[in-house]
Protein backbone atom coordinates (compact mmCIF):
# COMPACT_ATOMS: atom_id res chain seq x y z
CA UNK A 1 0.00 0.00 0.00
CA UNK A 2 1.57 3.32 -0.85
CA UNK A 3 2.17 5.81 2.10
CA UNK A 4 -0.02 9.16 1.52
CA UNK A 5 3.36 10.63 1.92
CA UNK A 6 4.80 9.30 -1.63
CA UNK A 7 5.02 11.35 -4.01
CA UNK A 8 2.69 11.33 -6.92
CA UNK A 9 4.90 9.64 -9.65
CA UNK A 10 8.24 8.31 -9.25
CA UNK A 11 10.53 7.85 -12.51
CA UNK A 12 13.16 5.41 -12.72
CA UNK A 13 15.71 6.40 -15.49
CA UNK A 14 16.12 9.93 -16.92
CA UNK A 15 17.17 9.28 -20.28
CA UNK A 16 14.68 11.50 -22.81
CA UNK A 17 11.85 9.27 -22.18
CA UNK A 18 12.26 9.32 -18.33
CA UNK A 19 13.07 13.05 -18.11
CA UNK A 20 10.32 14.57 -20.51
CA UNK A 21 7.70 12.50 -18.47
CA UNK A 22 9.06 13.77 -14.92
CA UNK A 23 9.30 17.22 -16.59
CA UNK A 24 5.68 17.42 -17.45
CA UNK A 25 4.55 15.59 -14.50
CA UNK A 26 5.84 18.41 -12.49
CA UNK A 27 4.40 21.22 -15.00
CA UNK A 28 1.14 19.80 -14.51
CA UNK A 29 1.85 19.96 -10.74
CA UNK A 30 1.83 16.13 -9.81
CA UNK A 31 5.16 15.86 -7.02
CA UNK A 32 7.59 13.83 -8.81
CA UNK A 33 10.97 11.92 -7.60
CA UNK A 34 13.44 10.56 -9.85
CA UNK A 35 15.91 8.12 -9.82
CA UNK A 36 19.01 7.61 -12.11
CA UNK A 37 22.66 6.64 -11.59
CA UNK A 38 23.94 9.62 -13.09
CA UNK A 39 20.71 12.43 -13.12
CA UNK A 40 23.19 15.13 -14.75
CA UNK A 41 25.07 13.30 -17.02
CA UNK A 42 24.77 14.87 -20.35
CA UNK A 43 23.69 13.35 -23.25
CA UNK A 44 25.43 13.12 -26.58
CA UNK A 45 23.66 11.31 -28.92
CA UNK A 46 22.21 12.53 -32.28
CA UNK A 47 18.17 12.69 -31.75
CA UNK A 48 15.69 13.56 -34.47
CA UNK A 49 12.59 13.14 -35.81
CA UNK A 50 9.87 14.24 -38.33
CA UNK A 51 8.56 17.46 -37.60
CA UNK A 52 5.13 16.62 -37.28
CA UNK A 53 5.78 14.36 -34.97
CA UNK A 54 7.25 16.67 -32.16
CA UNK A 55 4.82 18.29 -29.39
CA UNK A 56 3.85 21.70 -29.74
CA UNK A 57 5.02 22.68 -25.97
CA UNK A 58 8.65 21.72 -27.88
CA UNK A 59 10.42 25.06 -28.21
CA UNK A 60 11.92 26.29 -31.72
CA UNK A 61 15.12 26.63 -29.79
CA UNK A 62 15.48 22.69 -29.25
CA UNK A 63 15.84 22.14 -33.28
CA UNK A 64 19.19 22.27 -34.29
CA UNK A 65 18.73 22.10 -37.83
CA UNK A 66 15.65 21.89 -40.00
CA UNK A 67 15.39 20.04 -43.63
CA UNK A 68 12.92 20.89 -45.54
CA UNK A 69 13.11 17.99 -48.04
CA UNK A 70 15.40 15.16 -46.78
CA UNK A 71 16.52 12.43 -49.51
CA UNK A 72 17.03 8.90 -49.94
CA UNK A 73 19.10 6.84 -52.45
CA UNK A 74 18.07 3.65 -53.44
CA UNK A 75 18.46 2.91 -57.13
CA UNK A 76 18.50 6.69 -57.45
CA UNK A 77 18.24 9.57 -55.43
CA UNK A 78 14.45 10.50 -54.16
CA UNK A 79 13.30 13.31 -52.14
CA UNK A 80 10.98 12.44 -49.32
CA UNK A 81 8.18 15.30 -49.49
CA UNK A 82 8.30 15.21 -44.97
CA UNK A 83 10.23 18.03 -43.13
CA UNK A 84 12.89 16.49 -40.86
CA UNK A 85 14.24 18.50 -37.49
CA UNK A 86 17.58 17.52 -36.18
CA UNK A 87 17.76 18.27 -32.39
CA UNK A 88 19.99 20.53 -30.33
CA UNK A 89 20.47 17.71 -27.48
CA UNK A 90 21.74 20.10 -24.71
CA UNK A 91 18.75 22.85 -25.21
CA UNK A 92 16.49 19.86 -25.01
CA UNK A 93 17.70 18.34 -21.75
CA UNK A 94 18.16 22.11 -20.48
CA UNK A 95 14.48 22.63 -21.59
CA UNK A 96 13.30 19.36 -20.03
CA UNK A 97 14.42 21.06 -16.61
CA UNK A 98 13.90 18.88 -13.30
CA UNK A 99 13.78 21.75 -10.68
CA UNK A 100 10.92 20.91 -9.29
CA UNK A 101 11.26 17.38 -9.23
CA UNK A 102 12.96 15.62 -6.19
CA UNK A 103 16.25 13.92 -7.66
CA UNK A 104 17.98 10.54 -5.94
CA UNK A 105 20.89 9.51 -7.42
CA UNK A 106 21.42 5.50 -7.45
CA UNK A 107 20.92 2.61 -9.56
CA UNK A 108 17.56 0.12 -9.22
CA UNK A 109 17.97 -3.50 -8.16
CA UNK A 110 14.29 -4.24 -8.87
CA UNK A 111 10.67 -2.25 -9.98
CA UNK A 112 7.44 -2.82 -8.75
CA UNK A 113 4.06 -1.73 -8.56
CA UNK A 114 4.84 -0.76 -5.15
CA UNK A 115 7.91 1.34 -6.13
CA UNK A 116 11.55 0.74 -6.63
CA UNK A 117 14.49 -1.04 -4.69
CA UNK A 118 18.08 0.50 -5.36
CA UNK A 119 21.14 -1.44 -5.26
CA UNK A 120 22.11 0.07 -2.21
CA UNK A 121 18.86 -1.07 -0.43
CA UNK A 122 17.01 1.89 -0.47
CA UNK A 123 12.94 1.75 -1.41
CA UNK A 124 11.57 4.64 -3.18
CA UNK A 125 7.63 4.48 -3.49
CA UNK A 126 5.16 6.56 -5.16
CA UNK A 127 1.26 6.03 -6.39
CA UNK A 128 2.27 5.95 -9.48
CA UNK A 129 5.58 3.89 -10.87
CA UNK A 130 7.26 4.88 -14.06
CA UNK A 131 10.01 2.32 -15.89
CA UNK A 132 12.18 4.39 -18.17
CA UNK A 133 15.27 2.53 -18.08
CA UNK A 134 15.69 1.53 -21.76
CA UNK A 135 16.40 -1.82 -22.77
CA UNK A 136 19.69 -3.61 -22.70
CA UNK A 137 21.45 -3.97 -26.28
CA UNK A 138 22.08 -8.15 -25.57
CA UNK A 139 22.27 -10.39 -28.33
CA UNK A 140 19.02 -12.02 -28.19
CA UNK A 141 17.31 -8.74 -29.39
CA UNK A 142 17.13 -7.22 -32.51
CA UNK A 143 19.48 -3.99 -32.20
CA UNK A 144 20.51 -0.70 -34.35
CA UNK A 145 24.12 0.37 -34.49
CA UNK A 146 26.03 3.05 -36.16
CA UNK A 147 29.14 4.58 -36.38
CA UNK A 148 29.84 8.16 -37.24
CA UNK A 149 31.73 11.20 -37.84
CA UNK A 150 30.66 14.39 -37.21
CA UNK A 151 32.53 17.06 -39.58
CA UNK A 152 32.21 20.80 -40.59
CA UNK A 153 29.45 20.79 -43.31
CA UNK A 154 32.39 21.92 -45.68
CA UNK A 155 34.02 18.77 -45.45
CA UNK A 156 30.86 16.55 -45.52
CA UNK A 157 29.69 17.99 -48.76
CA UNK A 158 30.55 15.50 -51.36
CA UNK A 159 29.33 12.91 -49.29
CA UNK A 160 26.16 14.90 -49.88
CA UNK A 161 25.71 15.25 -53.71
CA UNK A 162 24.07 18.35 -53.47
CA UNK A 163 21.11 17.39 -50.84
CA UNK A 164 20.34 19.10 -47.61
CA UNK A 165 20.40 15.57 -46.07
CA UNK A 166 20.48 12.12 -46.53
CA UNK A 167 18.18 10.29 -44.57
CA UNK A 168 19.08 6.78 -46.08
CA UNK A 169 21.58 6.35 -48.65
CA UNK A 170 21.47 2.44 -49.55
CA UNK A 171 24.62 3.16 -52.26
CA UNK A 172 27.26 0.49 -51.95
CA UNK A 173 30.12 2.65 -52.10
CA UNK A 174 30.99 0.91 -48.50
CA UNK A 175 33.17 -1.78 -50.17
CA UNK A 176 29.93 -4.46 -49.99
CA UNK A 177 28.00 -7.08 -51.70
CA UNK A 178 24.84 -7.76 -52.07
CA UNK A 179 25.07 -10.82 -49.85
CA UNK A 180 26.24 -8.53 -47.20
CA UNK A 181 24.32 -7.14 -44.23
CA UNK A 182 23.15 -4.04 -45.57
CA UNK A 183 23.98 -0.79 -44.04
CA UNK A 184 23.72 3.27 -45.59
CA UNK A 185 25.01 6.21 -44.99
CA UNK A 186 22.84 8.93 -42.60
CA UNK A 187 23.99 12.33 -43.27
CA UNK A 188 22.62 14.93 -41.87
CA UNK A 189 22.97 18.89 -41.17
CA UNK A 190 23.28 19.04 -36.56
CA UNK A 191 23.90 22.67 -36.32
CA UNK A 192 26.34 24.75 -35.79
CA UNK A 193 27.90 24.00 -39.24
CA UNK A 194 28.11 20.90 -38.79
CA UNK A 195 26.99 17.64 -40.00
CA UNK A 196 27.18 13.98 -39.27
CA UNK A 197 27.96 11.35 -41.45
CA UNK A 198 26.54 8.09 -39.58
CA UNK A 199 27.03 4.26 -41.41
CA UNK A 200 24.37 2.53 -40.05
CA UNK A 201 22.94 -0.73 -39.71
CA UNK A 202 19.00 -0.25 -39.27
CA UNK A 203 18.95 -3.33 -37.53
CA UNK A 204 20.20 -7.49 -37.20
CA UNK A 205 20.26 -10.09 -34.91
CA UNK A 206 23.12 -9.55 -34.12
CA UNK A 207 23.63 -6.37 -35.29
CA UNK A 208 27.14 -5.37 -37.30
CA UNK A 209 30.04 -4.31 -34.99
CA UNK A 210 31.36 -0.78 -34.90
CA UNK A 211 34.23 -1.72 -35.86
CA UNK A 212 33.14 -2.82 -39.24
CA UNK A 213 30.69 0.06 -39.55
CA UNK A 214 33.50 2.15 -39.14
CA UNK A 215 35.37 0.62 -41.55
CA UNK A 216 32.24 0.50 -44.38
CA UNK A 217 32.20 4.24 -42.94
CA UNK A 218 35.92 4.91 -44.51
CA UNK A 219 35.78 3.75 -47.68
CA UNK A 220 32.25 5.66 -48.34
CA UNK A 221 33.93 8.86 -47.00
CA UNK A 222 36.94 8.18 -49.23
CA UNK A 223 35.44 7.00 -52.09
CA UNK A 224 33.21 10.56 -52.27
CA UNK A 225 36.12 12.70 -51.74
CA UNK A 226 35.38 13.18 -47.99
CA UNK A 227 39.03 14.78 -46.12
CA UNK A 228 39.30 12.99 -42.48
CA UNK A 229 41.93 14.06 -40.76
CA UNK A 230 41.35 12.00 -37.30
CA UNK A 231 40.59 14.19 -35.30
CA UNK A 232 36.85 14.23 -35.68
CA UNK A 233 34.26 14.00 -32.90
CA UNK A 234 32.94 10.45 -33.11
CA UNK A 235 29.47 8.98 -32.06
CA UNK A 236 28.81 5.32 -31.57
CA UNK A 237 25.26 4.06 -31.66
CA UNK A 238 24.13 0.89 -30.18
CA UNK A 239 20.24 -0.01 -28.78
CA UNK A 240 18.20 -2.78 -29.24
CA UNK A 241 14.79 -1.91 -31.07
CA UNK A 242 12.50 -4.24 -28.64
CA UNK A 243 10.86 -4.02 -25.54
CA UNK A 244 11.23 -5.18 -22.68
CA UNK A 245 8.23 -6.61 -20.22
CA UNK A 246 7.75 -4.47 -17.09
CA UNK A 247 6.35 -5.67 -13.96
CA UNK A 248 2.22 -5.54 -13.65
CA UNK A 249 1.67 -2.02 -12.24
CA UNK A 250 4.31 -0.55 -13.65
CA UNK A 251 4.36 2.20 -16.35
CA UNK A 252 6.87 1.14 -18.99
CA UNK A 253 7.73 4.27 -20.94
CA UNK A 254 10.27 4.97 -23.59
CA UNK A 255 11.82 2.12 -25.39
CA UNK A 256 11.38 0.16 -21.82
CA UNK A 257 7.99 0.51 -22.36
CA UNK A 258 7.58 -0.54 -26.03
CA UNK A 259 7.33 3.00 -27.42
CA UNK A 260 10.34 2.68 -29.80
CA UNK A 261 9.34 2.07 -33.31
CA UNK A 262 11.02 -1.29 -33.92
CA UNK A 263 11.58 -1.29 -38.11
CA UNK A 264 13.37 1.68 -37.07
CA UNK A 265 14.80 3.02 -34.26
CA UNK A 266 13.06 6.04 -33.40
CA UNK A 267 11.49 6.63 -30.42
CA UNK A 268 12.42 10.08 -28.24
CA UNK A 269 9.53 11.88 -30.29
CA UNK A 270 7.13 9.02 -29.23
CA UNK A 271 8.20 9.69 -25.90
CA UNK A 272 8.15 13.68 -25.68
CA UNK A 273 4.48 13.61 -27.57
CA UNK A 274 3.02 10.77 -25.07
CA UNK A 275 4.06 12.17 -22.10
CA UNK A 276 0.83 14.86 -21.52
CA UNK A 277 -1.54 11.94 -22.05
CA UNK A 278 0.15 9.40 -19.59
CA UNK A 279 0.21 12.62 -17.12
CA UNK A 280 -3.35 13.74 -17.68
CA UNK A 281 -4.04 10.04 -16.58
CA UNK A 282 -2.51 10.20 -13.72
CA UNK A 283 -3.92 13.30 -13.04
CA UNK A 284 -7.39 12.50 -13.42
CA UNK A 285 -7.12 8.89 -11.73
CA UNK A 286 -7.87 6.71 -14.40
CA UNK A 287 -5.03 3.72 -15.57
CA UNK A 288 -2.12 5.36 -18.03
CA UNK A 289 -1.72 2.05 -19.37
CA UNK A 290 -4.75 2.23 -20.95
CA UNK A 291 -4.40 5.70 -22.19
CA UNK A 292 -0.70 4.70 -23.74
CA UNK A 293 -1.66 1.23 -24.76
CA UNK A 294 -5.09 1.62 -26.60
CA UNK A 295 -6.79 -1.24 -28.50
CA UNK A 296 -5.24 0.59 -31.67
CA UNK A 297 -2.02 1.33 -30.69
CA UNK A 298 -1.21 -2.48 -29.84
CA UNK A 299 -2.75 -3.60 -33.01
CA UNK A 300 -0.25 -0.94 -34.47
CA UNK A 301 2.97 -2.11 -32.40
CA UNK A 302 1.58 -6.06 -33.58
CA UNK A 303 1.68 -4.72 -37.02
CA UNK A 304 5.21 -2.81 -37.03
CA UNK A 305 7.21 -6.03 -35.24
CA UNK A 306 5.92 -8.07 -38.43
CA UNK A 307 7.78 -5.33 -40.32
CA UNK A 308 10.87 -5.93 -38.19
CA UNK A 309 10.44 -9.60 -38.96
CA UNK A 310 10.78 -8.54 -42.64
CA UNK A 311 13.34 -6.16 -42.26
CA UNK A 312 15.84 -9.02 -40.45
CA UNK A 313 15.87 -10.95 -43.66
CA UNK A 314 16.75 -8.42 -46.53
CA UNK A 315 19.92 -8.80 -48.08
CA UNK A 316 21.99 -5.71 -50.08
CA UNK A 317 19.49 -5.92 -53.34
CA UNK A 318 16.23 -6.72 -50.94
CA UNK A 319 16.48 -3.50 -48.97
CA UNK A 320 16.69 -1.08 -51.96
CA UNK A 321 13.96 -2.75 -53.26
CA UNK A 322 12.29 -2.38 -50.66
CA UNK A 323 12.90 0.93 -50.02
CA UNK A 324 12.75 2.35 -53.52
CA UNK A 325 8.74 1.01 -53.19
CA UNK A 326 8.60 2.09 -50.09
CA UNK A 327 9.37 6.01 -50.37
CA UNK A 328 7.45 5.69 -53.64
CA UNK A 329 4.55 5.62 -51.89
CA UNK A 330 2.09 9.23 -51.06
CA UNK A 331 3.62 10.65 -48.20
CA UNK A 332 0.78 9.73 -46.03
CA UNK A 333 0.77 6.30 -46.45
CA UNK A 334 5.16 6.39 -45.17
CA UNK A 335 3.74 8.65 -42.53
CA UNK A 336 0.96 6.52 -41.46
CA UNK A 337 4.10 3.76 -40.85
CA UNK A 338 6.47 5.44 -39.50
CA UNK A 339 4.76 7.90 -37.20
CA UNK A 340 1.71 7.55 -34.80
CA UNK A 341 0.33 4.76 -32.55
CA UNK A 342 -3.18 4.43 -33.38
CA UNK A 343 -3.54 4.35 -37.10
CA UNK A 344 -3.82 0.87 -37.18
CA UNK A 345 -6.04 1.07 -40.47
CA UNK A 346 -3.41 3.27 -42.68
CA UNK A 347 -0.54 1.31 -40.98
CA UNK A 348 -1.88 -1.63 -42.55
CA UNK A 349 -2.84 -0.22 -45.63
CA UNK A 350 0.43 0.98 -45.86
CA UNK A 351 2.01 -2.38 -45.77
CA UNK A 352 -0.51 -4.19 -48.01
CA UNK A 353 -0.11 -1.22 -50.51
CA UNK A 354 3.81 -1.90 -50.56
CA UNK A 355 3.19 -6.04 -51.12
CA UNK A 356 1.46 -5.45 -54.05
CA UNK A 357 3.90 -3.48 -55.76
CA UNK A 358 7.14 -5.36 -54.58
CA UNK A 359 8.74 -7.55 -56.77
CA UNK A 360 7.77 -11.47 -56.99
CA UNK A 361 10.89 -12.63 -54.50
CA UNK A 362 10.58 -9.95 -52.03
CA UNK A 363 6.90 -10.70 -51.67
CA UNK A 364 8.11 -14.34 -51.17
CA UNK A 365 10.42 -13.06 -48.29
CA UNK A 366 7.91 -11.33 -46.45
CA UNK A 367 5.33 -14.47 -46.27
CA UNK A 368 7.79 -16.19 -45.00
CA UNK A 369 8.98 -13.82 -42.11
CA UNK A 370 5.16 -13.87 -40.57
CA UNK A 371 4.55 -16.62 -38.30
CA UNK A 372 1.27 -17.82 -40.28
CA UNK A 373 3.69 -18.92 -42.98
CA UNK A 374 5.77 -20.95 -40.38
CA UNK A 375 3.01 -22.56 -38.92
CA UNK A 376 -0.10 -23.67 -41.53
CA UNK A 377 2.59 -24.62 -44.43
CA UNK A 378 2.41 -28.53 -44.73
CA UNK A 379 5.03 -30.22 -42.22
CA UNK A 380 5.29 -26.74 -40.30
CA UNK A 381 5.33 -26.21 -36.41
Amino acid sequence: MTDPSSPDVLVVGLGPAGRALAFRAAAAGLTVTAVDPQPHRRWTATYAAWADELPDWLPPAVVAAAVSTPAVWTHGPRAVGRAYRVLDTGRLQDFLALDAVTMVTGRARTVDADGATLTDGRRLGARHIVDARGVPARSHRAQQTAFGLIVDDAIAAPALDGQAAWFMDWRRDNGTAPDDVPSFLYAVPVGGGRTILEETCLVGRPALGLGELERRLRIRLAARGVRIDGDEDVERVRFAVEGESVAPGVIGYGARGGLMHPATGYAVATALSCADAVVEAMRDGTDPQRVLWTTRSREVAMLRRMGLRVLLRLDGDGVAEFFDAFFALPVAAQRAYLSGRNDAAGVATTMWRLFRVLPAPLRGTILRSLPLWRTSRPGGR
